[in-house]
């Protein structure tokens, strides 16, 4: 049996989908499971052991499919489900499946914060577009798994976060989803454990200037740094991991680390909490009660109130409690 699933992007989504390709490579006999994503995102995927092949969305279409279909699939699981994996599925033709994104749902929530989505995880959702192959989920959480070379030993770091560290993940693709500068310098002026902030290389210079506002020698500022495996290594060897809506809060998840979750203009409700074992479960901190919230499913630039209360108005003793 030879299944494609189709996601291309984002590195949090990419993540979410790794149960999904365990429990059909481990409870399906002699299936080869193959991956189509964007080039960009290969490196989440080239390491999974679940995994036969990844197959790479090409600037040309046409190409892309060419290489598809030699590969006579059986089966295609859609679960990113856009125009792009809709023409994949076309050309194919092959029996296959799509995940049912729930935009009506989301719309509502967003414009008139009409909550109709059912109170399941994402991740879970994914199964039902497995129904084909009556696979159950093993509820052993996340996968992400680190190539040896890409491995960062703590002697890497500076001397005092040898014994242990935290993360403090102050990136993010959309600013409204972002802790804002303030409230990092404030978490990085009281902590009592080193922090190590990861974020890519448009973070660095942020990252650098809380890092000095702070003066405070326990913090190493890793933005830019490292690859994505490689700051997923150092969330792995962390004690706990700060982070908002972001693709690392699931990497995060995938090694079942004490997460505490900040939330700004998205809410836990779209489904993409921290997914973790059934016997684990990270801390959220958000506003409930701030009636602008949610402004988006994914994220803004800016805050469209320009006042960014649902983050500007967390309570940072809730976060500092975790840093002693």
């Amino acid at each position: 049996m030879k299944i494609l699933i189709i996601r291309f992007s984002s590195i949090g989504d990419i993540v979410l989908t790794t149960p999904i390709i365990r429990c059909l490579k481990k409870q399906i006999p002699d299936a080869e499971i193959h991956f189509l994503t964007k080039e960009i995102f290969a490196n989440l995927l080239i390491n999974n052991p679940y995994i036969n092949k990844v197959h790479l969305l090409k600037n040309s279409f046409s190409e892309t499919i060419s290489q598809l279909k030699h590969e006579n699939f059986n089966y295609i699981i859609d679960l990113h489900n856009n125009i792009r994996s809709f023409r994949v599925k076309l050309n194919l033709r092959k029996k296959s499946s799509s995940f049912h994104k729930l935009n009506f749902r989301k719309w509502l929530l967003v414009q008139f914060k009409i909550n109709l989505m059912p109170d399941i995880h994402i991740v879970d959702r994914y199964f039902n577009t497995c129904n084909y192959f009556n696979i159950k989920n093993d509820y052993q959480g996340l996968d992400f798994f680190i190539p040896e070379d890409e491995y960062v030993s703590k002697t890497q770091l500076p001397k005092n976060f040898h014994k242990s560290f935290g993360v403090l993940v102050i990136g993010g693709k959309h600013f409204t989803k972002q802790i804002p500068d303030n409230l990092l310098i404030e978490l990085c002026k009281s902590t009592k454990i080193p922090l190590v902030l990861l974020g890519g290389k448009e973070d660095r210079i942020k990252a650098e200037n809380i890092r000095k506002e702070a003066e405070n020698s326990d913090i190493f500022n890793a933005c830019g740094i490292f690859s994505i495996n490689q700051s997923a290594s150092i969330i792995e060897q962390s004690k706990i991991v700060i982070t908002p809506d972001t693709g690392l809060m699931h990497i995060a998840s995938a090694f079942n680390k004490k997460i505490i979750s900040v939330w700004g203009n998205t809410v836990p409700e779209f489904g993409m909490y921290p997914y973790l074992p059934q016997s684990e479960k990270a801390e959220i901190i958000e506003l409930k009660d701030l009636n602008c919230r949610p402004c988006s499913k994914i994220g803004f630039d800016k805050c469209p109130k320009n006042h960014f209360y649902c983050m500007n108005k967390i309570d940072t003793s809730l976060i500092k409690k975790h840093l002693r």
